[in-house]
């Protein structure tokens, strides 16, 4: 993932089509769709409808489709026939499921499609058709049920409803597992917004707001951190997280009892462990955790690691602030972190 701190380095770049930056980075222009080479000779888009990735995957997980003009698929070399033909055959039907007989169709051999797509992309065929469905999904997701009801149900097996809609998204192949082990979605309805909550048995893994940004691609890394499958469901720690956040947001919950999976560094988790002891109602800077870390001069790193919480509300990132006291950032939208914070601001004074 790019970091922000280079956006403007990487969008003067695409002002200037510089070369060098062929193979750094893709753009993905949020006012068309598309994502572009460094050098498209497109009309350039404004800053604010940019977003920056370092690989084409990523791009398609984000719900971007390769640009027909600097056709980023085909740079530096141009693409065997194979490979323009099946790229251009996912965009005709991007939520197609791929099966062997589609190969036989187009006179296609699978593992020769399969080795071209990995030697040229580093992913097969398969994964980019999945990147590229997952990717619209997502952004149906965001969308609305209405969307997720009328654009996914075609080419699946029900169209019973919202959740089964969101849950058919979070399916992964049987490649990507691991002696079977299986992580499980589920959507919560909050009065921010709806949230995703993934778990296994024993703990929860990732909360987040469906609309955070990147969303994709942190869901991606934990299936592939994890080295599992992500299916519809729920477990235990996704009933208690439910339930909790229902307590919380009515005002009756200050502190989350459900257990909890972490993956990170062990800084990040130093970092994550003092996000917790913050009381409701209260705020810190990153300068403050920092130097109760007994590291004053890591509270860019300590940022870092705040902003890498896959945890919303339960790891209370958004009770970090700026040193100044404006609020900074937060994954979830500024609107919703001011919101939080007032909200335990008033369950604390109760």
């Amino acid at each position: 993932m790019i970091p922000t701190a280079r956006y403007g380095e990487y969008y003067q770049a695409l002002i200037e089509k510089n070369s060098e930056y062929e193979g750094v980075f893709y753009v993905g222009v949020k006012s068309t769709g598309v994502f572009c080479r460094p050098t498209c000779h497109a009309r350039k888009p404004k800053f604010e409808n940019c977003e920056f990735y370092e690989t084409a995957k990523e791009a398609l997980l984000a719900s971007f489709r390769p640009c027909q003009r600097c056709r980023p698929l085909s740079h530096p070399n141009q693409v065997s026939d194979v490979v323009r033909q099946l790229v251009e055959a996912v965009e005709q039907n991007p939520e197609k499921r791929w099966k062997t007989q589609d190969f036989r169709d187009l006179s296609m051999d699978e593992s020769t499609a399969r080795r071209q797509f990995k030697k040229r992309f580093g992913m097969t065929f398969i994964e980019y058709a999945r990147a590229r469905r997952m990717g619209l999904a997502f952004k149906n997701i965001k969308a609305g049920h209405k969307v997720i009801d009328t654009q996914l149900a075609s080419g699946y097996e029900s169209s019973s409803g919202f959740r089964d809609a969101f849950s058919r998204i979070m399916g992964a192949a049987p490649t990507m597992l691991d002696d079977s082990k299986v992580l499980r979605a589920t959507w919560i309805d909050t009065k921010l917004g709806p949230m995703v909550a993934i778990a296994d048995e024993h703990a929860l893994y990732l909360l987040e707001f469906v609309d955070r940004r990147g969303l994709e691609r942190e869901v991606e890394r934990l299936r592939l951190r994890t080295k599992s499958a992500i299916i519809p469901g729920t477990t235990k720690p996704i009933q208690s997280i439910e339930q909790e956040l229902t307590q919380y947001f009515d005002g009756k919950l200050k502190g989350f009892k459900t257990p909890l999976h972490l993956l990170g560094s062990p800084f990040q988790k130093s970092v994550w462990d003092q996000l917790v002891k913050i009381p409701p109602g209260e705020t810190r800077s990153y300068s403050d955790i920092a130097v109760t870390l007994g590291r004053p001069t890591a509270f860019r790193a300590v940022a870092q690691a705040n902003g890498a919480n896959q945890l919303a509300i339960v790891i209370p990132c958004h009770r970090v602030i700026n040193s100044n006291g404006d609020l900074g950032g937060y994954g979830g939208g500024l609107s919703r972190k001011d919101w939080l914070l007032q909200h335990e601001k008033t369950m604390s004074s109760i």
